[in-house]
């Protein structure tokens, strides 16, 4: 199988079902086939059509593949838990009936996270009871996908969320069994969060089950830092840059997947602001470029 590139729809704009200012689903999938990709993530549950036989049909006619799908809610909120097993499951069904494999679990972000984005050191923490219940939140989402519905489950870190740092990240990794909760690790949160993306793979390649590819503009980053921007502010200057102009070591990245055997998808997201100047068909088709010229 070797490993094998993909797309997401948040590489269009595309993070909330019902904003809109999305595209059109099937523009999504036209343009990520022109770009060059043969697989493609669901995107959140309810962008895409929810009838198997639609979206199976679609997704033929483009060429593309259903990779896995995200699970992109509040985990950190007790009080929206129902909201939150209703797009496991509604994640989960859409993903068994195109043989997809990956369940993305992220914490959505907080307005008690956003302002300290990128700085560990600031960020609030939960306290022992709020942390418990966080992790059994997850640790449940994990078990319903792995369990009741067969697939490959992974955390993934999220700046501005209250799963966004390296100690967060490996406090849960070891407080919930890893033939649940595998590792969806992406390269440009990692570095957003202020830590080393290529030094946490060489520690931990043996959980990573799937990976996001996102790079980091260090010039916009380090300005955001030095003076406390919040993270969508960030966004909208552009953190989230094209691949290979950043500050993630891509050719690193990609020796470590093929030491360790990895096979499988590796997904490129360069979340866009929709409200910008965004040329998305063109991007990807050039992030697809560049790691097709590092070996990828």
């Amino acid at each position: 199988m070797g490993i094998q590139i993909g797309n997401a729809p948040c590489s269009w704009g595309v993070e909330f079902a019902q904003d809109p200012r999305n595209p059109p689903w099937r523009r999504v999938l036209s343009e990520c086939a022109e770009a060059g990709y043969k697989g493609i993530e669901l995107g959140p549950v309810g962008f895409m059509p929810e009838d198997p036989v639609e979206l199976g049909e679609a997704l033929a006619e483009f060429g593309l593949q259903l990779i896995g799908g995200v699970v992109f809610r509040p985990y950190h909120d007790p009080a929206a838990w129902e909201d939150v097993l209703d797009a496991t499951h509604r994640t989960c069904k859409a993903l068994r009936a195109h043989g997809a494999e990956h369940l993305v679990l992220i914490d959505s972000i907080s307005p008690r996270r956003a302002p300290t984005a990128g700085r560990a050191s600031e960020a609030e923490q939960m306290d022992t009871s709020e942390w418990q219940g966080f992790r059994d939140r997850i640790a449940e989402s994990a078990r319903i996908g792995a369990e009741e519905y067969g697939l490959t489950v992974g955390i993934h870190a999220h700046a501005a969320g209250f799963m966004d740092f390296e100690p967060e990240l490996e406090r849960l990794l070891d407080e919930v069994d890893d033939t649940l909760l595998k590792i969806c690790f992406d390269t440009g949160h990692h570095s957003y969060a202020g830590f080393d993306p290529v030094a946490f793979m060489k520690r931990h390649m043996g959980r990573i089950s799937y990976m996001h590819f996102k790079d980091i503009d260090p010039k916009v980053k380090a300005d955001v830092i030095a003076k406390r921007t919040g993270f969508y502010d960030a966004c909208g200057q552009g953190i989230f840059c094209k691949l290979g102009q950043g500050d993630v070591d891509f050719p690193a990245v990609r020796q470590l997947l093929l030491e360790a055997g990895f096979e499988g998808w590796c997904t490129v997201e360069q979340d866009i602001d929709p409200t910008q100047d965004v040329t998305p068909l063109a991007d990807n088709r050039d992030n697809r470029d560049y790691l097709q010229s590092i070996g990828f």
